[in-house]
């Protein structure tokens, strides 16, 4: 009987474990370690900060869903990784000895990279539904006393669709309070131009956007090298194309969110041969590691390269489609090892992705996602809103229940009127 460990229980790490198990059945030992006791759907912290949801609806507890599914469950976190031993040290005390290893951690946040940035400082973060709520009791006491509000990226982000999200999402719920004439906003990214989003853009993504902040009123930097952040003060260097600083800027404000710099979390980051100098995990085509042949790994801890250089750093997007079929890839090839064969299953690294944008919303699919592309679409409209929405409790419904089906493939192309991806 081989033991399969999944390190993560996020929108990839649940899903990995409920198809490993049902590839594998009870022939195989499936354990997942995961820092928190509870899932949470990352995607709907923007709705947190704002007080459209709360803990409850985009939560629940871990341990009873996978003991359903016979699968074990450590609430813990891994504090070592002995890749040669094929064993982990948990920070409770606790080791555990693996056959194969599954990483899919998702980032740890680099607040350290900027000067005064964090919620432990003068930064808000929608990364976590503990941040969001910590967004959202600042956001209450801002209502009542109006200024200006800053949203944006940090130097090396590499997921930007969230913060175009909550741009829009405060600017509507500011409209429906009344408020909005009280709170200038700015957008503040380092994206080389708006509707890059680390892709170097998907069709008409930079003249919609720019469009969209035009008409919601709000003001962008782009090329935006945020140095450091004090009370009610951000430091930012605009940059030209050649990365030089042709601008700089003191921003005040009475609110902010700003997405952090992603690095791999540090018992991962620690392995020699593991990962890049940024803790990222480095694969092959079958989401294997080069150095140690039983890890695999998936998500947003795994090192893509840039779609091309920008003047201030930003990383390559991992949306949900792509993190799905990265599960499965790995599933069916740690499958095809315990047959004894070689593993032959590839992810299909295309990107979807549906952004809120509090009233209305904004879709975009780029096959393959590094470009030059056989498909760049980009489309905005109510139905987006109204599908996001749908998408959170047709996600949840399928976590809880313990599918392994793929459920973006099956429900948002769907949606979008697309058969099925890379056709």
């Amino acid at each position: 009987m081989a033991h399969i460990v999944i390190i993560g229980a996020g929108t990839g790490g649940m899903p990995c474990a409920y198809e490993m198990k049902e590839e594998l059945g009870k022939a195989h030992q499936v354990t997942v370690i995961n820092s928190n006791d509870y899932f949470q759907f990352t995607p709907s912290n923007p709705w947190v900060a704002v007080g459209w949801r709360d803990r409850k609806t985009i939560t629940f507890p871990i341990k009873p869903y996978l003991d359903r599914k016979g699968i074990n469950f450590i609430h813990g976190t891994v504090t070592e990784i002995d890749a040669n031993g094929n064993s982990l040290k948990i920070d409770n005390g606790e080791t555990v000895d693996y056959d194969y290893l599954v990483i899919v951690t998702g980032p740890r946040l680099a607040f350290e990279e900027i000067e005064g940035s964090g919620p432990d400082h003068h930064t808000h973060s929608i990364c976590t539904i503990d941040h969001a709520e910590k967004a959202y009791e600042a956001y209450k006491q801002v209502l009542d006393n109006p200024g200006p509000i800053v949203i944006g990226a940090m130097p090396f982000a590499s997921c930007f669709g969230p913060a175009y999200e909550f741009a829009f999402i405060v600017d509507a719920d500011l409209r429906k309070r009344k408020l909005r004439d009280k709170f200038p906003m700015t957008f503040v990214t380092s994206e080389p131009y708006i509707g890059h989003l680390g892709l170097g853009g998907v069709g008409d993504s930079k003249s919609m956007l720019e469009s969209e902040l035009r008409n919601h009123h709000i003001n962008w930097i782009t090329n935006a090298k945020t140095t450091k952040v004090e009370d009610g003060k951000m430091y930012v260097d605009e940059l030209d194309a050649s990365g030089e600083v042709i601008k700089q800027h003191e921003i005040e404000f009475k609110f902010n969110m700003m997405l952090p710099a992603f690095k791999g979390v540090d018992a991962v980051a620690n392995v020699e041969g593991l990962c890049n100098p940024r803790g990222f995990v480095m694969v092959d085509e079958f989401h294997r590691n080069p150095t140690y042949k039983n890890i695999y790994s998936a998500g947003v801890c795994i090192a893509i390269p840039p779609v091309e250089a920008t003047p201030v750093p930003t990383g390559t997007p991992k949306t949900g489609y792509m993190i799905e079929s990265m599960v499965t890839s790995i599933v069916h090839n740690i499958a095809d090892e315990l047959q004894g064969k070689e593993p032959s299953t590839g992810a299909t690294w295309n990107a979807i992705c549906l952004a809120d944008m509090g009233d209305t919303g904004a879709a975009f699919v780029a096959i393959p996602q590094i470009p030059p592309r056989n498909v760049a679409w980009f489309k905005k409209g109510k139905w987006v809103h109204m599908a996001k929405i749908a998408f959170e409790k047709y996600f949840m419904r399928k976590m809880k229940k313990g599918t392994s089906e793929p459920l973006y493939e099956k429900y948002i192309l769907k949606m979008m009127g697309i058969s099925k991806l890379g056709d």
